[in-house]
């Protein structure tokens, strides 16, 4: 800790260091003050030192009181940056999705327990239809899709992103991409969504959710954060859980997927993290009031310079209570 300021402490949680002065920064540099997880303004939000860049990260916590308002503050949030962003037919905005089981919701109601992408979807569905939002000059980038399921397996990625949003859009079907977990050669695959991303010109804004054990994406605990891209075995726990998308039996849950790197992700412009629900809680203390860990893939979005954590109220209960009164008197 630093000495106490005008009645303040003032502590770094996060930094990221940059290329040498003349190489263009990984991430824009947003802002002269930076904010911790736990702290305040944090001071100039870069300086020179030798040949390197030491950057002070930004890190915001949205929190909702439901779960239906955290997914309409994500969904209203995304409809926004696409319209402030003008997007056209010679600039597309780039905008990185993730999935969820359609059939897990319909048998046990997870809406009620916090499945925000699918109410975040149904509303930007709503502000289409309602001809506030258009998908036109849309990209999008799903972050993940399982090994060996046949694409029209209603468990599938693939299944659920087009029955549960892009149909509903006016997307233009060669603007969505998925993995495809049934290519002859997956590593070329994930080398090609890769290039894909970068002669996007990179992702705008890239939504995620976590699991209860604080992965993104398929990226596990022990995931290197630097990751790309890449087929990924799933963890037991992992395979365990999904049964029951499966009728519970395991010999037909899938045990690899294809998966985008924790890296990938933190090439994002801005990220934005979904975290709903008391069985995620932990996930969410881990991911901003403790350190860097692999073990934690979310917790190596505190490096980022633009992110963005939207939660309810039930994903805040392992959090410190000044923790969340200093994150609620941001907004």
């Amino acid at each position: 800790r630093r000495p106490r300021r005008a009645g303040v402490y003032i502590r770094v949680l996060s930094f990221a260091l940059r290329a040498p002065v003349g190489v263009a920064p990984r991430w824009p540099c947003v802002g002269c003050a930076r904010r911790s997880s736990v702290g305040r303004a944090s001071g100039p939000a870069g300086l020179n030192f030798l040949s390197w860049k030491l950057c002070i990260t930004t890190m915001r916590l949205v929190i909702l009181d439901n779960y239906d308002l955290a997914s309409e503050w994500a969904a209203k949030y995304i409809c926004n940056r696409i319209i402030q962003f003008k997007p056209g037919q010679d600039r597309y905005f780039i905008l990185g999705l993730p999935t969820d089981f359609s059939s897990y919701v319909k048998k046990w109601n997870l809406s009620v327990l916090g499945s925000t992408p699918l109410g975040c979807y149904k509303k930007l569905i709503e502000y289409h239809k309602n001809g506030d939002l258009s998908f036109k000059y849309v990209k999008t980038f799903n972050m993940d899709e399982y090994v060996g399921l046949p694409r029209n397996h209603p468990e599938s990625y693939h299944s659920y992103m087009w029955n549960n949003f892009f149909k509903h859009i006016d997307i233009d079907p060669n603007n969505a991409h998925i993995l495809d977990g049934n290519a002859t050669d997956l590593q070329a695959e994930c080398d090609a969504f890769e290039k894909k991303i970068k002669e996007a010109g990179g992702i705008d804004l890239f939504v995620g959710g976590i699991g209860p054990d604080g992965h993104i994406a398929f990226n596990e605990p022990g995931s290197s954060l630097v990751s790309r891209t890449r087929l990924k075995t799933l963890a037991m726990d992992t395979i365990l859980a999904n049964a029951k998308y499966f009728d519970g039996d395991l010999s037909k849950v899938p045990t690899m997927a294809l998966t985008v790197g924790v890296g990938t992700v933190m090439d994002a412009r801005e990220v934005m993290i979904l975290i709903t629900g008391a069985h995620k809680a932990f996930a969410l203390y881990k991911a901003i009031e403790e350190g860097v860990n692999h073990m934690w893939t979310v917790s190596a979005f505190q490096q980022h310079p633009r992110t963005i954590f939207v939660c309810d109220e039930d994903a805040t209960l392992e959090l410190r209570v000044k923790t969340v009164k200093y994150f609620k008197g941001e907004h």
